[in-house]
C-alpha cells in the first residue's frame, strides 16, 4: 500500500453532504440536564465534542472529501448564528414564522435591534476551528452558516407586524448592513482558516410557493423585488472573496422531522 498523501482537492465535491445530521441522545440527552439545571454549558461543551469528533471519523470513513460537524451545537440550523450578530436579539414568538406539514418546532424568531454587525468573538468561529482541528489533514472542513436572506426574511418579510426598523432610515440601509456584515463574517472565518463555506437559504423555495406569494402580495410585499434585493446582498457580501475559498449555497423546502413547509415551483 502506498504511503503517499492523499490529495482532498477543493471544495464542492461529486459526493457531498449538506452539513446537518441528526443529533445523537448524548447530545439530547445532555441539553436537556443543561435546561433542567443540572448540567453546565461547559460540560455540555465536552458531550457535543465528543460526538462531533465520533462523527467526523463516520465521515472521514465512508469517504467524504468534506466533513461538518453535523450542527450538533446548534438548537437552530440559523438561529443560533444569526442572534449572536451585533443588533440582533433573538425573542419568543406564540408560533413558528411558517408551518411545516405536521410536527412543529419550538416557536422562536430574531428582532434587529440595533446596528447589525458581526464580531469579531462570534462563537462560531470556535466552533469551526474545532472541526478544523478535528479532521487535520483527512478531509476539508466545511463550515455552513444561514444566508443573509434568512436575517431579513425572518426580521422583515414572515414578521406579521413588521415595522421600519430605526437603525435604519431606509430599505437600501439595512440591506447595505447586512451584506456588510457577512462580507466581514466571511473574511473572518476564512481568516479562521475556512477554505469551504456553505449558506443556508430556505427564502428561494418559500418564494416559490403559490400559497405564500398570494399571502405576501396581500400584506403588500412584492417578492420578486424582494428577491432581486437579496441577491444583490449575496453578491456584495462576496465581492472580493478569495480565490480559494469555496462558497456554495444550500437551497431547501425546510425540513422537520422530515416534513417541510413549502412547495412548488415557478
Amino acid at each position: 500500500m502506498s504511503n503517499a498523501k492523499q490529495t482532498i482537492g477543493k471544495g464542492p465535491f461529486r459526493y457531498d453532504v449538506v452539513g446537518s445530521f441528526l443529533r445523537p441522545e448524548s447530545v439530547k440527552k445532555a441539553r436537556q440536564e443543561v435546561e433542567a439545571g443540572t448540567l453546565g454549558k461547559a460540560e455540555l461543551r465536552k458531550v457535543e465534542d465528543e460526538a462531533i469528533r465520533d462523527l467526523i471519523d463516520k465521515e472521514v470513513n465512508v469517504g467524504l472529501k468534506a466533513v461538518t460537524d453535523g450542527e450538533f451545537r446548534r438548537a437552530y440550523w440559523h438561529l443560533d448564528f444569526l442572534e449572536q450578530l451585533v443588533g440582533v436579539e433573538r425573542i419568543k414568538a406564540d408560533h413558528w414564522s411558517v408551518a411545516f406539514k405536521g410536527h412543529q418546532p419550538k416557536a422562536a424568531t430574531l428582532k434587529i435591534v440595533g446596528d447589525i454587525d458581526f464580531p469579531d468573538n462570534h462563537p462560531f468561529l470556535e466552533d469551526f476551528k474545532f472541526v478544523k482541528a478535528t479532521a487535520g489533514d483527512r478531509a476539508v472542513a466545511k463550515f455552513t452558516i444561514p444566508s443573509p436572506s434568512m436575517l431579513h426574511l425572518i426580521c422583515c418579510v414572515r414578521e406579521e407586524h413588521y415595522e421600519p426598523i430605526a437603525q435604519y432610515k431606509n430599505e437600501e440601509a439595512l440591506f447595505e448592513a447586512i451584506a456588510k456584515a457577512y462580507r466581514k463574517a466571511i473574511k473572518a472565518f476564512y481568516d479562521a482558516g475556512c477554505r469551504y463555506l456553505q449558506l443556508d437559504d430556505t427564502s428561494w423555495g418559500e418564494f416559490c410557493d403559490e400559497t405564500k406569494r398570494k399571502e405576501y402580495a396581500a400584506r403588500g410585499l412584492d417578492l420578486n423585488h424582494i428577491a432581486k434585493k437579496y441577491v444583490e446582498v449575496i453578491n456584495y457580501a462576496l465581492e472580493g472573496k478569495p480565490d480559494d475559498l469555496a462558497v456554495t449555497m444550500h437551497i431547501c423546502r425546510g425540513n422537520f422531522r422530515s416534513t417541510w413547509f413549502s412547495s412548488g415551483g415557478l
